[in-house]
């Protein structure tokens, strides 16, 4: 007896193309073996099975076919007797099929062979900001390979125009070095198996890159709550700035405001400042003469520029000079002779 795709899938015999792709992208991602690597070889048997019950039931002619005559039909393994052909089955370009690699079929439906599923797969418990979170087939703790947008391309293809979308507040500093963020999500969703509705914990991991601007869209597909027979939305992570002490940014850009006494702006000073991932940055002004409202730029010492690694923008100092509010006849008179206005 041949296997039977609709079973493997979950779905009727009636169903319909999104309701095979959903039931294909929750199991497909489910069973991966990359997901697994704790019962790897089983879980690569049903990846199989999910993927050539996909793409024979998402083909209408295979399809078809398939209802008429079974999976050994398909295949073309045993004869029948109704209108002989070849193997005894009518002939049809559908029979005799041959599935195609089940990574294939995941790289042509997700637009990758590989999700990065990462480490915290393991079947040990991991340590995050809201606690201890053991690995399990109900409350999920992962990885995910993440589509960014203005700020990189995405690996999936425009599939769900449906977004949810929240804030992720990062420092300049996160901005600057790079950091990694782990988000704890609770999601509605349908069991794939049992078809009951429960809520899934997962530990989403956001990779910042060095020079991300505000406005980058960090996006999980499919991870909002599950709908019934609708694609799940996307998740959606925008990237926003929190202020900072010291500095703001404009565009690549890193731009400070100094205040120096008169003294200091004709005398000369030297400036210290801390850059964003700790070092002194020392700048001397000893043979400047610094007027209300210059800028000195140094160079390469802005924000990484997230599209051109190793290069960074600039250092932009704007400076305030303070003037004294009264001078005494004599500290006049002195300044007049210093700047040679003697009467």
């Amino acid at each position: 007896m041949g296997l039977d795709y609709y079973e493997i899938l979950n779905v009727n015999r009636d169903t319909s193309d999104d309701e095979l792709k959903k039931a294909y992208r929750k199991l497909a991602l489910k069973w991966h073996p990359d997901k697994n690597p704790t019962n790897k070889q089983e879980a690569e048997v049903f990846f199989k099975q999910i993927c050539e019950a996909y793409e024979v039931l998402i083909d209408p002619l295979k399809r078809s076919f398939y209802n008429d005559y079974g999976e050994e039909g398909l295949k073309g393994h045993r004869a029948s007797s109704s209108q002989p052909g070849q193997n005894g089955f009518p002939f049809d370009r559908a029979a005799c099929y041959r599935p195609r690699s089940a990574e294939d079929i995941f790289a042509e439906f997700f637009g990758s062979k590989h999700f990065d599923f990462g480490p915290m797969w393991h079947s040990s418990s991991m340590n995050s900001s809201s606690g201890s979170q053991p690995e399990n087939r109900q409350s999920n703790s992962r990885s995910v390979d993440v589509g960014v947008g203005s700020g990189g391309a995405s690996n999936y293809p425009a599939r769900n125009t449906t977004t949810i979308e929240n804030t992720l507040l990062c420092s300049l500093e996160e901005l600057y070095t790079g950091s990694t963020r782990r988000m704890k999500i609770s999601r509605k969703g349908i069991d794939a198996f049992t078809g009951e509705m429960r809520t899934e914990t997962e530990i989403l991991v956001i990779t910042i890159k060095p020079g991300w601007k505000a406005g980058t869209k960090v996006t999980f597909p499919g991870m909002g709550n599950d709908r019934g027979n609708q694609m799940e939305p996307d998740l959606v992570f925008v990237i926003d700035e929190k202020p900072h002490e010291v500095y703001t940014r404009d565009v690549n850009d890193l731009v400070t405001q100094l205040t120096i006494p008169l003294g200091d702006a004709l005398g000369g000073t030297t400036i210290n400042l801390r850059s964003l991932d700790g070092r002194n940055i020392v700048v001397s002004m000893d043979d400047v003469i610094i007027k209300p409202g210059d800028e000195f730029v140094v160079a390469n010492e802005g924000m990484p520029i997230s599209k051109d690694p190793g290069n960074k923008g600039n250092l932009r100092i704007k400076f305030h000079v303070v003037f004294p509010k009264n001078l005494t006849d004599e500290q006049r008179e002195r300044v007049r002779q210093i700047l040679g206005y003697e009467n």
